[in-house]
């Protein structure tokens, strides 16, 4: 299959499905390889440093033997099987719709005025406590996770498709990084009870995204800019106020959508019951409403567009 119409595929069938409820997702498969192995590790004597360790490699190891395979297997049966199990796969690792769907149903709650029911939609999208958040809380929360999640299930995986594609191991290479980034998000944390055992995944997970974080901030400035955001507010935020984000990939996105919408993200927050402190990210120039949750949805499609654009002109 042509390397363009593969990549084009996968955007397009995302943009179109995105992940039915009612279908089984290859990430909860991983998310069940990741919870058996955390829970033999935590069984057993290993400290939960090295524990941490032995769970991310014997994770990564096991997601790349089904795959590998399944892609053989269905060769077996018909190299159209395959094909068509490979776009699948790419189709699944990428979170456009998804990422929107979720969005807008804290969009429309506030919307509706419904505080409750927003608190509850954006817990779902969030590792924070969203049940004393105020309208301001949980619209930043909102356009927050919008940013960061653009670059983990939006443009990093299409980063690592077009790398795949070019080694011709898209599949395998673009659900290493969704291992990763799964281990990350369910183990690491840097309080307890995952902070020994998590910390190899964070480590990990902030490795695979050095280069898709800062490569997809600047498309997310330049789509933005074309949606009509400040582009020169989103420059200079962004450099300004990346560093202040305890992760050192995180704050890309996020001061850049701060910048662009022109709102203030980042403070305190409750995770676990454990109050962690933050810096603010971009300037108080104007109160965020609930519009600006639809304005970060636009930009990650804007975002999502011009990546698969340039990688159409590279392959």
């Amino acid at each position: 299959m042509d390397q363009r119409l593969l990549l084009s595929l996968a955007v397009a069938l995302d943009y179109l499905l995105g992940d039915p409820l009612w279908w089984p997702h290859p990430v909860c498969a991983i998310g069940w390889v990741i919870s058996t192995y955390e829970g033999l590790i935590r069984c057993s004597r290993l400290s939960l440093k090295v524990g941490g360790y032995v769970l991310a490699g014997l994770t990564m190891l096991t997601v790349l033997m089904i795959l590998t395979f399944l892609l053989w297997l269905a060769r077996l049966v018909h190299p159209v099987v395959q094909r068509l199990l490979v776009v699948y796969f790419l189709y699944s690792s990428l979170a456009a719709k998804s990422l929107r769907v979720a969005a807008m149903k804290v969009y429309r709650a506030l919307h509706e005025g419904d505080l409750e029911g927003a608190r509850y939609q954006l817990s779902h999208i969030v590792g924070r406590d969203t049940q004393k958040l105020d309208r301001q809380g949980i619209i930043k929360a909102a356009v927050e996770t919008v940013a960061e999640n653009t670059i983990d299930g939006v443009l990093a995986p299409l980063f690592f498709i077009g790398l795949g594609i070019m080694f011709q191991v898209p599949v395998q290479l673009v659900y290493l990084y969704k291992t990763i980034n799964t281990l990350d998000s369910m183990v690491g944390y840097v309080h307890e009870p995952y902070r020994e055992i998590g910390y190899a995944s964070a480590k990990l997970d902030d490795l695979v995204n050095l280069i898709p974080a800062r490569v997809g901030s600047l498309l997310m400035l330049i789509a933005g800019a074309l949606l009509g955001g400040d582009l020169k507010a989103g420059w200079r935020i962004w450099h300004r106020d990346h560093r202040k984000h305890k992760s050192p990939n995180s704050g890309h996105p996020e001061a850049v959508v701060a910048g662009l919408l022109q709102i203030q993200l980042g403070g305190s927050n409750t995770y676990f019951g454990q109050v962690v402190h933050k810096p603010t990210i971009g300037d108080f120039t104007r109160t965020p409403d609930e519009e600006d949750i639809r304005k970060a949805i636009r930009i990650t499609y804007g975002a999502q567009v011009l990546g698969t654009l340039c990688f159409l002109v590279l392959l």
